[in-house]
């Protein structure tokens, strides 16, 4: 696949960031990352994550807590 899905489900974002799934759902759930930026649910109930968004919480200065 040369353009990969901005929207990925959590085990495959667990692979390319190295956070584990647990950590994801954690982050999910705790609200650490806002949904319908970083997280949504897909009409099936599955956890999609934004890699570019999650990029951007990454480069986000250390005082912001969720994004």
């Amino acid at each position: 696949m040369s353009n990969p899905s901005r929207w990925v489900l959590v085990k495959r974002f667990a692979e390319v960031t190295g956070y584990s799934e647990n950590a994801v759902r954690h982050k999910v759930k705790g609200g650490i990352w806002l949904e319908g930026r970083i997280w949504r649910k897909a009409p099936d109930g599955r956890i999609f994550l934004n890699l570019a968004e999650f990029e951007r919480w990454v480069e986000s200065t250390a005082h912001a807590r969720s994004f």
